[in-house]
């Protein structure tokens, strides 16, 4: 429960935590903010972290002199896209006998057969749509491993996936996040930010249910 609220007061105070990482760590900031960034996409286990609404802070922060944008950019573009190799490796090695994995604290089975009904209905674009969607975000590269797309198929669907993902928030970050509005109203943002992106999960998960009742009933018929 501690992680939880923890987890949530990160989320809603981004800019204050992001900022005490800044003035605790320096440097090494731009390491935090990787191993974020690349555990999100790349560890099936850690979905809950934080995707847009960080790159969208860190952006912001570049934008203060706090960051060098460059760098910034580098850094969790290179997250991104490694994160979702190491993901599609480790969903190739494990296989399709995850499928049989029982839920659990750090897993969720939903959000795997979730995403193996998306790529039913998208085909190999999932891993540019998903970059949007929190939590398919980080079971796409390990569903697509698991035997859903060839390797170097899934490389040029990454790569530009990863990158109008990065570029996208960063921008918006950059241009947007330190007008005084924004400033003084982060936590909103975030939320904002937070609720744009699980509407298109929500939809899906909508349109699932209905179609399974639909199903219902023409069996029943």
């Amino acid at each position: 429960m501690d992680i939880i609220l923890y987890a949530v007061d990160f989320f809603l105070h981004l800019d204050k935590h992001l900022g005490d990482i800044i003035n605790n760590f320096g440097i090494w900031a731009y390491l935090i903010l990787f191993l974020i960034i690349f555990c999100e996409t790349g560890l099936v286990v850690t979905p809950f972290l934080p995707g847009d609404s960080l790159i969208f802070a860190a952006a912001a922060f570049a934008a203060t002199g706090a960051f060098n944008f460059v760098i910034l950019y580098v850094v969790l573009l290179s997250a991104a896209i490694l994160g979702n190799v190491v993901n599609y490796t480790i969903g190739h090695f494990i296989g399709p006998r995850v499928f049989h994995f029982e839920n659990s604290f750090f897993f969720k089975k939903e959000y795997l057969e979730r995403t193996h009904k998306f790529y039913d209905k998208h085909g190999a674009i999932t891993i540019i749509i998903t970059r949007f969607m929190p939590i398919l975000r980080t079971f796409a590269p390990f569903v697509a491993g698991v035997g859903y797309m060839s390797y170097p198929r899934f490389i040029i669907y990454n790569f530009i996936g990863g990158t109008a993902w990065v570029t996208l928030f960063t921008l918006a970050g950059y241009f947007f996040g330190n007008i005084p509005f924004v400033k003084k109203n982060f936590s909103f943002v975030v939320i904002g930010i937070i609720i744009i992106s699980v509407i298109p999960v929500i939809v899906e998960i909508i349109k699932a249910k209905m179609e399974k009742k639909k199903n219902a009933k023409q069996v029943g018929n």
